[in-house]
């Protein structure tokens, strides 16, 4: 920690605060007083009241919270009109999304009877529709098909000796394989919301769901052409059945029932018609005309007095049994063979309902618990496939009619239940008649919004690339690999650029905002300034596995230190300094021992020996030739690192540069060198030049120059870190900490510092270099290595004079 610093750039009345300054400062708390707090928490954790056993019973009976004070003169008319016009949808939707699912048409009402009442008194939501739904029929109809295709039924007739399906044992099969996946499904989606996993439909985003939606739709439009041209194709299952099925009935098309045409086209156009004229005079009618039963009926009248099945050999739905079913139990043998299909349509049902009811609840005011939701639709399922419904969620039409008619509150879906129960007991048998080209084409019209959300693909090339790959990714994968598969290639590709995103974020460097405590981009803000000698690095993502190589190769980037290469360099010349060293010390030995014998020689003369002069000339020449020869080797040898000066004083010592070129050195007095720039072999042991290498560093080997001491790490985009982030952290505090750069972090989140503290991250490295904010780091950074004296920079914060 350091002492505030008073100059003429810094008004200091602010203390910096680090990770070690906030533990401190939360010590202060009183044990006693957190114990009573922590014992108070735990007493009302563990105490039953009535207040806390009411919020808990009405958190899962909502009925119970908006029942009571339910006004018939304000909400009673508004949710019996919408109730009655849902109702009326619900009986052609029901009977024609039956077709989808490879079901009788009756099993279609079941599914918008039972779930519904279900739904009353376990849903938050007060405006969305259950019951059937065009993406959940088709995904049924893919596993009724797939468990009970046609050729498993096939019997011979006594009368003609032909092969024919036996379609009262298939159906019968099918309803069963519905109802098992159905209550599976339910099951699975009361466990989630029962452990609070709500937010398990966030994992479908809105591109995903509207490519998926569409997808779907294109299969539900080709499960309809057999029906609308009269034609019967092969059935196919498996990745690109539709490819199979769609050139199976381009080759029947020359077979078409012309009579089944016409029927399908003129109730198409009938429709389409009369829709668009209720969208033009929606705010003229109070009550949308029932276009979709008017054409029923009227198919069905035709049908009847016409004789169309006798006739010109139409299909008709046949045979509606009258009343309701009583419960039975699913077929529990049939559930491993569609745990795969009912988790999907447990997961695609509740993103369905859940949005929708979210979209309502925002516009009116209120809101919705979306585990509760979960359950509620999984009762609805569950409950429902006992009685032998299949899966169901909100359904978008039926919801906005509920919506726009005035419906208040779930009173309308027990109002719209009622039509539904009506038409079972007593209407049923009347629709025996309707021809299953006018449920075709209500089917086909139904798609139409579907149809729309094409125009996705434009508006997300525009707005956000990689949404629009993942919306074509999971049209293509849902078109060819079915509706299953579909969509757990989809999720996976999603996540999968969630990944990817992570992995490649935008790294940038930060500066400083004039007159605050901001730090921005300095690309992308041109009034931020640059701290001088300090680096802010930031992520725009969290650091882990994937992106921690990359984390580091953006920081040499950013900073301009590429710190892998500068410490090779420094590793082999401290190598090549410790041989050179090793080589001088032999030389002045050598030099030593001949100073020593000349010595000697002096010595004798001095007493009078005799000696001959050209015998003297001799050995002197001998010696100077040695000691030029070992001077040519060394400098031979020695690289652009160090140069070697004798000096003229008297001692017999030498000197030598490091960082410099033996031919580009200019040689100037012992006064123009630096203290670190110099070290003195003389006489000195080994152990003297030992701790003279020590104190060699990289910048003053002169490869680089760089004028960063410190380097700030932003961390505050990270919510957590792993053991790989981790190491690559403590790696970097390592290696700049080689070349003298701190480093320094900032902005940790509470959960990250815990991670950092079970890592063993401090261990080594102290909680100092840990801050608060990226501020308080680089107040910390300029009070340490700053000189106060900084040109055109000023931080207008305060620090406090105290040491902390």
């Amino acid at each position: 920690m350091v002492t505030g610093k008073t100059c003429t750039m810094y008004c200091v009345e602010r203390e910096i605060l680090d990770e070690q300054r906030l533990e401190e400062l939360s010590r202060r708390l009183d044990s006693s007083q957190t114990h009573t707090l922590f014992s108070h928490r735990l007493k009302n954790s563990l105490r039953c009241s009535i207040p806390k056993l009411k919020r808990t019973v009405v958190g899962f009976l909502p009925v119970l919270y908006w029942l009571p004070h339910y006004s018939v003169w304000d909400y009673g008319m508004p949710d019996l009109i919408s109730g009655i016009s849902v109702g009326i949808m619900h009986l052609p939707q029901g009977m024609a999304y039956a077709l989808l699912a490879s079901l009788p048409p009756v099993f279609g009402l079941y599914s918008s009877f039972y779930p519904a009442l279900v739904y009353f008194f376990f849903g938050s939501s007060r405006h969305i529709s259950i019951g059937t739904f065009t993406i959940l029929s088709i995904m049924v109809g893919s596993v009724t098909e797939r468990l009970a295709p046609d050729e498993n039924f096939l019997i011979v007739n006594k009368t003609s000796g032909i092969e024919e399906v036996d379609i009262t044992a298939r159906d019968l099969y099918r309803v069963q394989v519905a109802a098992a996946t159905t209550v599976l499904g339910g099951s699975i989606q009361v466990i989630l919301g029962l452990m609070q996993f709500g937010f398990v439909g966030t994992y479908l985003s809105e591109p995903l769901v509207r490519a998926y939606t569409s997808a779907a739709a294109a299969h539900a439009v080709l499960a309809q052409l057999k029906t609308i041209f009269g034609v019967s194709p092969a059935r196919f299952s498996g990745p690109l059945s539709m490819v199979y099925t769609l050139v199976d009935v381009c080759g029947l098309l020359p077979n078409t029932h012309l009579p089944t045409l016409v029927v399908s086209v003129l109730s198409i156009v009938i429709l389409i018609t009369a829709k668009e004229l209720n969208n033009r005079c929606r705010k003229k009618l109070q009550v949308p005309i029932p276009v979709e039963l008017i054409v029923i009926v009227v198919g069905t009248l035709i049908s009847f007095y016409a004789h169309l099945n006798e006739t010109y050999e139409i299909s008709v739905v046949g045979k509606i049994p009258s009343g309701i079913q009583p419960p039975t139990m699913p077929n529990a043998s049939i559930f491993p063979e569609v745990v795969v299909d009912a988790f999907a349509l447990a997961i695609v049902g509740y993103a369905i309902s859940v949005s929708l009811g979210k979209t309502f609840a925002l516009k009116h005011g209120y809101k919705i618990d979306s585990s509760q939701e979960l359950v509620a639709l999984g009762l609805s399922n569950a409950v429902g496939g006992f009685f032998q419904c299949y899966s169901v969620c909100a359904s978008m039409s039926r919801s906005l009619i509920q919506e726009t008619t005035g419906g208040r509150t779930q009173m309308a879906g027990i109002a719209s239940s009622v039509i539904v129960l009506v038409t079972m007991m007593k209407l049923g048998s009347l629709f025996q008649e309707l021809p299953k080209a006018v449920l075709a084409a209500i089917v086909f019209v139904n798609l139409k919004g579907m149809f729309k959300q094409y125009t996705d693909i434009v508006t997300l090339w525009r707005r956000n690339k990689i949404d629009l790959v993942v919306w074509l990714v999971t049209w293509v994968s849902t078109l060819l690999l079915n509706l299953d598969m579909g969509l757990a290639a989809s999720i996976s590709f999603a996540m999968l650029t969630v990944i990817f995103r992570t992995q490649s974020p935008r790294y940038s460097v930060l500066g400083h905002l004039p007159g605050t405590e901001l730090y921005l981009d300095l690309e992308s803000h041109r009034e931020v300034r640059e701290v001088p000698g300090i680096t802010i690095f930031r992520s725009s993502a969290t650091i882990y596995f994937a992106n921690a190589e990359l984390y580091l190769e953006a920081l040499k980037e950013k900073s301009g230190l590429d710190i892998t290469k500068m410490i090779t360099y420094k590793r082999r010349q401290e190598a090549k300094q410790r041989k050179r060293d090793r080589r001088a010390a032999r030389r002045a030995k050598r030099q030593a021992k001949r100073q020593k014998q000349a010595l000697r020689a002096a010595s004798q003369r001095s007493r009078g020996g005799v000696f001959s002069v050209e015998e003297e000339a001799g050995q002197l020449g001998e010696r100077g030739r040695d000691f030029i020869q070992d001077e040519e080797s060394g400098w031979k040898n020695r690289e652009n690192s160090t140069v070697f000066i004798m000096p003229e004083t008297p001692n017999n010592s030498w000197v030598y540069l490091k960082g410099t070129d033996p031919e580009t050195t200019t040689l100037g007095s012992m006064s123009d060198l630096q203290d670190g720039d110099i070290t003195t072999l003389g006489c000195s042991s080994e152990d003297t030049l030992s701790r003279d290498l020590e104190r060699i560093s990289l910048g003053s080997l002169g490869k680089w120059t760089w004028d960063i001491h410190s380097i700030i790490l932003d961390l505050s985009t990270a919510n957590f870190i792993d053991t790989v982030a981790l190491k690559t952290l403590r790696n970097i505090f390592h290696d700049f900490g080689e070349i003298d750069v701190d480093i320094y972090i900032a902005g940790c989140q509470a959960p990250v510092v815990e991670q950092l503290e079970q890592g063993g991250f401090f261990s080594d490295i102290t909680k100092e270099r840990l801050f608060t904010t990226v501020h308080d780091a680089v107040l910390y950074c300029i009070n340490l290595r700053g000189d106060g004296t900084l040109p055109n920079y000023d931080i207008k914060v305060h620090m406090s004079n105290t040491r902390l």
